[in-house]
This record gives structure tokens, C-alpha cells and sequence, in this order.
């Protein structure tokens, strides 16, 4: 009896997977909820999204956002705001969610974006971003930079794996915010939220997508913060009109 019901739970769970690839259950990037906002926005900051869809990307974006159009941008090394309950934040976690966002935007954006040099010379000459100013800041970094939009946020969980590729004591889980600021209306067009957490594969059936893909393997956090900054930029680029980079045109 017990080894017939192992055998239905498997056949179930590839019976999921088949579903998930031909796109019959929701898709990785969670429902967009448009609002023209600017406070609604806002208060998202600090409302991660649950652990519940495989993906862990949940995102909003204002109505007017593909009337924006997007040539040159710059991207802001995030900041910490530890979640309140699981906020475990390890050594360099901005910096290396930062440096996965930034690689993301150049590889995968379609647009221009800023070297990271410049944007930190010019940031040493602004005020630290803090949770009070990093709007603000956002804005300014922009205005000096003089790209069409600014994306940036902030990281609330970082936690580091405890054991090895197949016998993990304790997951990886990674959680972080982002924002794009429209620099032309001085609007936040667009906020992503992405939390994850490895689950084994008894604990969700429906991350088996994910489980095939990495071989049954428990991932580092900077795999986690390596997809969700893959999902945010792709979905960004869905959202707003990317004009083509033009050789010789800035």
C-alpha cells in the first residue's frame, strides 16, 4: 500500500511538471495589479510576497507604464531593511544582489546602462541611502546621471545555505525589493517583490520545475538572487518601451 501511494505521488508530481511547462498552471512571473497610485505603490515596499508560487516574483505596474520609453538607465546598489520576522541578512548581501541586478539589466535590459563606477562616484557625493531618503536619492542619482530611469530597492533576507548540493541542514532563502523611477514624470512606474525559498520537493510539488532544473541540487543564495534578478528585469522590459540602442547615440 505505502509503495502504491508512493508511485501515485510520483506520477502526480510529473503530471504537474507536464502541466507547468505547457503553461495550463500560472505562469512564474505572478499577476500584474496596475494602479496609478504613486502612495499605493509605495506602501508595497515592505509587503513581501509569500512563498506560495514557484517563481517567488510578485510585481505592479502603474497603467501609463508603456507609454514611458526607455533609452538609458541607471542601476542603484540596493540597500538593507532586514524583514522584520526572517530577516537574516549575511555579509555582502546588497552588494551581491546588486551586482546580480546590474549584470541582468546590461546582459538582458536592451538598454543602456550606466558602469557601476560611475554611478558609485557620483553616489559619494550624495547623502548614504537610507530607508528615509533612497526615494529621494533614486531621483537625484538620475537627475545627475541624466538616464531616462532609475531602478534600485531594497534587500530583506539573505540567508546562505547550511550543508551541501544534496544534503542541505538548512535552505538558501533570498528576499528583495525593486523600484523603477521614470526620472521624466519623477514617478515610480513599476515594483517588484521577490521572495524565495528552496523547498524540498515533498514540501511543494509545484516547485518541481525548479527542482528538475537545478538536479535535485539545494542552491546557493546567489542562485536564488541570480533568478529573481533575471524574472524582475524581464519583466520590467515587458512593461516599458525599450528605444533600441543606436551605435554612436548615448
Amino acid at each position: 500500500m505505502k509503495r502504491r501511494l508512493s508511485v501515485l505521488l510520483a506520477v502526480t508530481a510529473l503530471a504537474l511538471g507536464g502541466l507547468v511547462a505547457c503553461g495550463n498552471i500560472t505562469n512564474t512571473v505572478g499577476p500584474v495589479q496596475e494602479t496609478s497610485e504613486y502612495a499605493e505603490l509605495g506602501n508595497l515596499v515592505h509587503a513581501l510576497p509569500g512563498m506560495g508560487n514557484a517563481s517567488g516574483l510578485e510585481v505592479h505596474a502603474v497603467r501609463s507604464s508603456k507609454t514611458v520609453i526607455i533609452h538609458r538607465i541607471a542601476v542603484m546598489p540596493l540597500i538593507e531593511i532586514p524583514d522584520k520576522i526572517n530577516g537574516e541578512l549575511a555579509q555582502g548581501a546588497t552588494e551581491a544582489v546588486s551586482a546580480e541586478l546590474y549584470a541582468r539589466a546590461t546582459i538582458d535590459g536592451g538598454w543602456n546602462v550606466v558602469p557601476q563606477d560611475d554611478v558609485a562616484d557620483m553616489m559619494q557625493q550624495m547623502p548614504p541611502s537610507t530607508e528615509a531618503n533612497d526615494d529621494q536619492n533614486a531621483l537625484e542619482l538620475g537627475r545627475r546621471l541624466g538616464v531616462d530611469g532609475v531602478l534600485y530597492g531594497s534587500v530583506h533576507r539573505y540567508r546562505e545555505r547550511v550543508g551541501y548540493d544534496y544534503a542541505a541542514q538548512t535552505p538558501a532563502a533570498v528576499a528583495f525589493t525593486l523600484n523603477f523611477v521614470d526620472e521624466h514624470s519623477k514617478q515610480i512606474i513599476w515594483t517588484a517583490n521577490f521572495a524565495k525559498e528552496q523547498k524540498s520537493l515533498s514540501d511543494n510539488v509545484l516547485d518541481l520545475p525548479s527542482f528538475l532544473s537545478n538536479a535535485g541540487r539545494w542552491v546557493r543564495a546567489h542562485d536564488l538572487a541570480a533568478q529573481g534578478a533575471q524574472e524582475a528585469v524581464a519583466n520590467l522590459q515587458s512593461k516599458i518601451t525599450v528605444q533600441p540602442i543606436v551605435e554612436g547615440q548615448y
